[in-house]
């Protein structure tokens, strides 16, 4: 199960999603649901509709206080409401009825289709800013757990690119495992091998060399070539709980050249630099702007081009979750820290012509600083 965080219910959330991919829906029932289902809460209990394909299973393995059965509530809101055919807008509209519910709170990814007819149809709704379950972002134990796992898996896949890459033969400025040529798309395909064997499932590592890594979310293409910084970013999802890892290492299979290393050193002392800042009470943009002085002291600007941004463009680090990407953030905006949550720090440089390099890692923050939930190396010069 994701977690055993008990979630006090002052309110009446509402939410029309699938499990498998809406991770406020996970976080409140607890159980892997693959097509949406309609679930809310009422003073202080979680309820869930269910067809009766998954009624049992949800009954059996959720959360839910009280499972209610989908076909029952279609058939009642049929008679209520004299309509031969009804669905999810009328069924709401039943439970706000019988439970006395004048408004659902729903979060900003609600359906928004959904949220027109229930409007149309007289069902309050209030629509919150960002996650419906703002706890969310204070991890507990075994959540920690559950993201060291994920971070394991990570390291699995990384260590598989390692693995790769120190095993290729440079040949005429190409490089050859094997004997054939080696892609991107061929290490894409061991790291997500290695994640699924270890438990996660990896979606579109990226595995970028060149002037590609400069494009911090380019998936990397094509064949991959010596001497080039080449950045290998793993973020599986664990399959089990649906918790996710994320890990970055930047590589280079050859010789690297003095501006290389000076870049890959920038890297790694800023992400030093934003670690040793890290610590409950402290504003995730006083992190960002530690790790971003680092470059500056050491003369890498950030300007835009007409082909785009160079130097140091993104966020310092983000939540972790059940969401690759959540709150709260390590930027120019980013809100207060707080104790036990649970951020990545992935300082980065891009400069097309010279490459790109990110070295992220996670952590987990504690009154008096943070600590890794997992250590790999970040030997980088693989000859």
């Amino acid at each position: 199960m994701p977690t055993n965080k008990t979630t006090v219910l002052t309110r009446s959330p509402l939410l029309y999603a699938d499990s498998e991919s809406n991770a406020d829906q996970l976080y409140f029932g607890d159980v892997f649901v693959p097509d949406p289902f309609i679930s809310f809460g009422h003073k202080g209990k979680r309820y869930a509709v269910i067809n009766a394909l998954e009624f049992s299973r949800v009954a059996k393995e959720s959360k839910f206080d009280v499972v209610l059965s989908y076909e029952e509530y279609k058939d009642r809101a049929k008679k209520k409401y004299r309509k031969s055919e009804v669905g999810v807008v009328e069924i709401i509209r039943l439970i706000a009825a019988e439970f006395k519910i004048k408004k659902f709170d729903i979060a900003e990814n609600f359906p928004a289709g959904l949220a027109l007819k229930l409007i149309k149809a007289n069902v309050g709704i209030n629509v919150l800013d960002g996650s419906l379950f703002s706890e969310r972002e204070i991890k507990t134990e075994d959540e920690i757990n559950f993201l060291k796992e994920g971070n394991k898996i990570s390291a699995f896949g990384i260590r598989k690119a390692e693995e790769v890459l120190r095993a290729a033969k440079i040949k005429k400025n190409k490089l050859y495992y094997q004997n054939k040529i080696l892609t991107s798309e061929f290490l894409q395909n061991k790291i997500s091998i290695a994640c699924f064997e270890a438990g996660g499932l990896a979606s579109n590592p990226i595995v970028a060399g060149g002037d590609q890594a400069c494009d911090p979310h380019c998936f990397g293409s094509g064949p991959l070539r010596p001497n080039e910084l080449i950045i290998v970013d793993v973020f599986p999802r664990v399959l089990k709980t649906g918790y996710f890892g994320d890990m970055t290492r930047t590589f280079l299979k050859g010789k690297a050249n003095d501006a290389q290393r000076r870049l890959v050193s920038a890297v790694r002392d800023s992400q030093k630099k934003a670690i040793s800042v890290i610590k409950a009470r402290v504003k995730g943009d006083t992190v960002h702007k530690a790790a971003n002085d680092v470059f500056t002291q050491r003369g890498y600007k950030t300007q835009k081009t007409e082909n785009g941004y160079k130097g140091f463009f993104h966020s310092t680090g983000h939540g972790l979750g059940l969401d690759i990407h959540e709150s709260p953030r390590l930027s120019l905006n980013g809100s207060m820290l707080k104790k036990n949550m649970v951020v990545t720090v992935e300082p980065g440089l891009y400069y097309p012509g010279l490459g790109g390099c990110r070295i992220e890692d996670v952590v987990q923050v504690t009154n008096t600083g943070c600590e890794m939930l997992l250590k790999f190396h970040y030997k980088w010069e693989l000859p």
